[in-house]
């Protein structure tokens, strides 16, 4: 046994310290199943102080440490390289609730603990914590602090980093910085937090957080609505915030062919609407009243909508089983695409002003590139983020349009750019935009952050080949 898996061994106990092929496995390939690396091992910490052991010992003996929370990441900046020369950090047992603070509205979780968990924490303080995936069953809050995360309610209540108040962190040389603060208000310098949120573990490792709560809502109206195009959802979306406010909680929208591949994979989908246009908005408003009047409400919206000719049908939830089912058939279009094969992915985001633009004028360009390609858009239409991706339909030429991945994603990222948009909304970079970024971020962000990198983690031990 070598010098380093000893020295793991003594700090966290053999039963934490997996190196045999079939116990690494799982942890060494990424949730689409687009990256396998190798790891000298895969160690288990339970606790801060253990995480920082291994910190030091992976320091002093210069191993690169790769973190991962749930493994649910689609850039693949939780996957190791294929070289073996890492050590993989599996967060899940730091997975306690250290403290919830009702009169403050704050929680303080590890960074282990799966965003459900948190979610349900919150819910029995009759509290909210507004963060939602489609994974929430299984990431966890150290990924989406790394990631910066986003999901439905964005539009509400902001993303990862602004739901954020203070961190707990271990340095690149085993050092713990203890920021665990639940201030709304600290003016005393340089607000180190911001630094280590979508950073994706190359300054850091994030072990615990502090992270804001909210009323948690008492009424909730939901709908599906056929649109007659991007430009209505804009105008809907307009019209629903003048007239309601912040109580527009999420506003989605979802393309035919995205639908389409739900209800052909998944067990129990069904179209909510007789309408089979080719795109629809899901919208929902919450109260933290019981009797706003909600349901009438967005119904009124609507109808004056469909008067109007930006909507061409709707249907409201009437229950929380029908609720469910609106909410199904969005969150289960990665699901259903993984299922359906592999396909180009875009992760990206314009000005919400600007969407239709994009929308119309990449189609107009790829189809001309690519008659017959299958557009797969969907997303936070609320807040500018788009989940656009590309495949052609039939199997047997889809592995030569894949092979093609480099050109479409110049048209579609020099489009957004041109746009004002970014290329990476809320998955980050990883390894699979981290060269990508370079032609569109300017030579003094890259020398910036390079600049940071730098100063925290010299010796470039923590999560290599990400990010930069």
């Amino acid at each position: 046994m070598d010098t380093l898996l000893r020295a793991l061994i003594d700090a966290l106990g053999i039963d934490h310290v997996l190196t045999r092929a079939e116990d690494v496995a799982p942890y060494v390939s990424d949730w689409r199943g687009r990256y396998r690396g190798r790891a000298r091992a895969v160690v288990r910490p339970a606790s801060t102080a253990e995480v920082a052991d291994v910190v030091r010992i992976c320091h002093a003996t210069g191993v690169p440490l790769v973190p991962q929370g749930g493994n649910t990441g689609l850039c693949g900046g939780a996957t190791p390289s294929e070289k073996g020369d890492a050590v993989l950090m599996s967060l899940g047992r730091l997975n306690r609730i250290r403290e919830i603070d009702v009169d403050n509205n704050t929680l303080c979780v590890e960074a282990g603990c799966t965003l459900a968990v948190v979610q349900a924490a919150a819910a029995e303080h009759d509290r909210l914590f507004p963060l939602s995936l489609a994974s929430e069953g299984s990431c966890t809050i150290g990924g989406n602090l790394s990631t910066n995360a986003g999901g439905v309610q964005v539009l509400r209540y902001g993303n990862a980093r602004e739901l954020t108040l203070g961190l707990e962190v271990v340095l690149p040389d085993g050092r713990v910085w203890d920021g665990l603060r639940g201030l709304r208000k600290d003016n005393t310098g340089y607000d180190l937090k911001h630094l280590f949120i979508g950073a994706e573990g190359t300054l850091g490792i994030v072990t615990a957080a502090v992270l804001k709560l909210f009323p948690r809502p008492k009424a909730r109206a939901t709908a599906w609505a056929a649109v007659t195009d991007p430009a209505a959802a804009v105008t809907l979306l307009g019209r629903l915030r003048a007239r309601c406010g912040d109580r527009v909680t999420a506003f989605e929208i979802v393309g035919r062919s995205a639908l389409e591949l739900v209800l052909k994979h998944i067990p129990g989908a069904r179209d909510p609407l007789t309408t089979q246009a080719a795109w629809s908005v899901l919208v929902e408003l919450t109260d933290t009243m019981n009797d706003g009047g909600l349901a009438e409400l967005l119904e009124a919206e609507l109808a004056d909508a469909i008067e109007a000719g930006q909507v061409a049908d709707a249907a409201i939830a009437a229950s929380l089983m029908q609720t469910e089912a609106l909410w199904a058939l969005r969150e289960n279009i990665s699901e259903a695409q993984r299922i359906e094969g592999i396909s180009i992915k875009h992760d990206v985001s314009v000005p919400v002003s600007r969407i239709p633009r994009f929308l119309e004028r990449a189609e107009r360009v790829l189809r001309a590139a690519w008659p017959g390609v299958r557009i797969v858009a969907f997303g936070h239409i609320g807040d500018g983020n788009l989940h656009y991706n590309l495949s052609r339909p039939e199997q047997e030429n889809n592995a030569a349009f894949i092979a093609r991945t480099s050109e479409v994603n110049r048209i579609v990222h020099d489009l957004v750019t041109e746009l004002g948009g970014s290329i990476s909304a809320e998955h980050g970079l990883g390894q699979l935009k981290r060269g990508e970024v370079l032609r569109y971020k300017s030579e003094v962000e890259m020398d910036l952050m390079r600049a940071v990198k730098h100063a925290l983690d010299p010796r470039s031990l923590m999560n290599p080949g990400k990010v930069l």
